[in-house]
């Protein structure tokens, strides 16, 4: 009752209750804005079906919607799904909403000015869609932003100055659209920007010798447009960063490839600097959207002292309570609101090129391999910046790091630097298409790809295998402990991989590589395969040092010493290994090992940490298939497709 009656007490109960009310986000709101949404992106209801009026969006069944730890929607992520409508004001009413991820779709009409009110907004992507009109300087309010994609569309117009408010924003792509006028000097204020993308416009006049300055500035853009004037000399630092061919009228004394200013240049550039110093605001009078208790109102950046004051008493009083909640939140938020990347661009293959003609954009993207591709920045963001936390595994030529995705799902991503890779495009495109093309329960799933020039590297995203990769099951712990793998189980993972090399077979394909090093184990210990087909992208000489590890670990089958050839046997050879290895339970088969599969002898085989659990009559079986398998002749092996009907075949005994 003491703290009923003190003042302190009553003020931080208010605050308390407010906390909970600040930028409110209404289930039903928040449903109808989505039913909106489905309407104006999917009028035909092709693709959105599973978005419906009697639904919960947070109950995982509304494709694309991911919410918050408060049950609400905070990311959308409907990349590349074929979405031929126009992006509504409607999404304006998910308040909550901190990712808007719409790119490579057919989207056609104006950005709605309405979507300026989603102040917790920190990426938008809309880039490749069929876009239109001009870009609403009411997106300069959106403070939170960190990554605006509006490349490959249709944008007419001059970039708005407002843009110069985004202060956290640290991406900007607005290239291959028909933007025209000047380079807005106010981009020269956001001093978090590290990469502006703004080539294939009709943009004109001087590069701002603000935006040269930029302390964070990496890349810069800027080919194929009609710029002219002095080239600022600060934008040396970036290097091979900074891209300004075809601009004819542009000059620059220490840039070997533009031609040399003269009198006339230089005295026009001194004018230009002197108006732009005298013009710059000293206090930016901006509407921005700020949100009270209940709704949100316009405000202006420049207030009145009096009430500046009052607001920090106010935050002061409101931040002692709110505290202690986000600190019990901020690890939920972290899977949905993502840090910023510094090396986000259109990612393409070395001969793939934005510039051209939308043909990259839309048609490669779009029918190719529809779908299927990520940008540099989602990889980074899945992986905390490929954080040696997420690292799983790491080879001469490749790094496996786990993942999350936008939408929550967990992934494995494969990189592979591009010295790696065959140096004939079309070569590695087709072995890119023929691992999107493998579909297989006992296959691992490829997610998509990502290839990035930034990097010099390519991804490869996968579905992730909860249980781990298979080899781990044969190594001993520190203490001695092992991760123990029944009988049953042993003879499940047999059955699938036979099932997985018959697949590749059946669509001829030989994997060349398989060991217990290339299978992993899912949530329900099933086998998949990792890797198929993954030889066909990589370079010769990486291939043989792939071969040679296998080779070592005795998977090699003995006719490729004489022949240096591989064909179906070569992998009937190695699946023979793996069935002895899991029998044995050891990773290497020694001599005595082998003799005793000869002879039957069970004590001597049959890993002892089963201790005796196990089918004497379904050991002597598969013990007579490895031995088969493993035959030093290749004609003398069975075919996978005769050991898979094989084991579907009910066993008596």
């Amino acid at each position: 009752m003491q703290n009923a009656q003190n003042p302190l007490f009553s003020l931080f109960l208010i605050a308390l209750t407010c906390s909970y009310f600040i930028n409110p986000c209404y289930g039903n709101a928040e449903l109808k804005a989505l039913m909106e949404m489905k309407s104006s992106l999917d009028p035909a209801n092709k693709y959105l079906s599973s978005w419906t009026p009697d639904g919960d969006p947070c109950s995982g069944a509304f494709e694309g919607v991911a919410c918050n730890e408060h049950q609400k929607v905070a990311n959308i992520s409907l990349q590349g799904k074929g979405l031929a409508g126009k992006v509504p004001p409607a999404v304006a009413e998910l308040k909550c909403l901190s990712g808007l991820y719409l790119h490579y779709n057919s989207l056609r009409g104006e950005i709605p000015k309405e979507i300026a009110n989603l102040t917790e907004l920190t990426d938008l992507y809309l880039n490749v869609n069929n876009l239109s009109g001009s870009i609403p300087y009411e997106i300069g309010s959106m403070a939170s932003l960190q990554v605006l994609q509006l490349c490959c569309n249709s944008f007419t117009g001059s970039i708005p100055t407002e843009m110069g408010f985004l202060k956290k924003l640290t991406v900007l792509t607005l290239e291959n659209n028909r933007l025209t006028g000047q380079i807005p000097p106010s981009l020269g204020d956001l001093r978090m920007l590290k990469r502006l993308y703004m080539s294939s416009n009709q943009l004109s006049g001087p590069i701002p010798f603000r935006l040269a300055n930029l302390p964070s500035l990496e890349v810069l853009d800027l080919q194929n447009n009609t710029l002219s004037g002095v080239v600022p000399p600060a934008l040396q630092r970036i290097k091979e960063g900074f891209h300004f061919a075809n601009n004819p009228g542009l000059c620059g004394t220490d840039f070997p490839s533009l031609r040399a200013c003269n009198a006339w240049d230089n005295l026009n550039a001194n004018q230009i600097n002197s108006s732009i110093t005298k013009n710059i605001p000293q206090t930016a009078t901006f509407p921005i959207t700020t949100c009270n208790q209940t709704h949100c109102s316009k405000s202006s950046s420049k207030l009145p002292q009096i009430a500046i004051v009052a607001g920090v008493i106010t935050l002061t009083v409101a931040l002692t309570v709110v505290v202690f909640v986000a600190s019990s939140i901020d690890q939920a938020k972290d899977l949905y609101r993502r840090s910023p990347s510094p090396l986000v661009s259109l990612e393409y293959s070395e001969g793939w090129d934005p510039t051209n003609a939308a043909q990259d954009c839309n048609g490669l993207c779009h029918e190719f391999l529809h779908g299927s591709k990520f940008n540099l920045e989602e990889v980074e963001s899945a992986t905390q910046h490929f954080s040696s936390v997420n690292l799983l595994g790491k080879s001469k030529f490749s790094a496996v790091y786990k993942g999350i995705l936008k939408d929550g799902s967990i992934v494995a991503i494969k990189s592979i630097s591009k010295t790696s890779c065959k140096t004939d495009e079309d070569e590695f495109m087709k072995g890119l298409s023929l691992l999107n093309s493998l579909k297989h329960e006992n296959l691992v799933k490829l997610k998509g790809f990502c290839c990035s020039k930034a990097r010099g590297e390519c991804f490869l995203i996968y579905e992730f295998a909860s249980k781990g990769n298979l080899s781990t099951y044969f190594d001993a712990d520190e203490d001695g402990s092992t991760n123990i793998l029944d009988w049953p189980t042993r003879i499940s993972i047999i059955h699938g991989i036979a099932r997985g090399i018959e697949y590749l077979h059946s669509n001829e394909i030989i994997h060349q590589n398989i060991s217990v090093e290339k299978v992993v184990l899912d949530q329900q210990l099933k086998p998949l395969i990792l890797d198929s087909g993954l030889l066909k992208l990589l370079a010769d000489d990486v291939v043989y040092s792939a071969l040679k590890v296998s080779a070592a670990l005795g998977y090699m089958a003995p006719e490729y010493i004489t022949t240096g050839r591989f064909t179906e046997k070569s992998d009937v050879y190695a699946y023979g290994v793996i069935i002895l290895q899991l029998l044995s339970g050891q990773r290497l088969l020694s001599g005595s090992m082998r003799m005793a599969a000869e002879c039957g002898n069970w004590e001597d085989l049959i890993d002892s940490k089963l201790e005796g659990k196990f089918s004497e009559t379904e050991a002597k079986r598969l013990t007579k298939i490895a031995l088969d398998c493993t035959n030093e002749v290749p004609e003398n092996r069975p075919n996978i497709a005769s050991l898979v009907q094989e084991f579907n075949v009910p066993r008596g005994g």
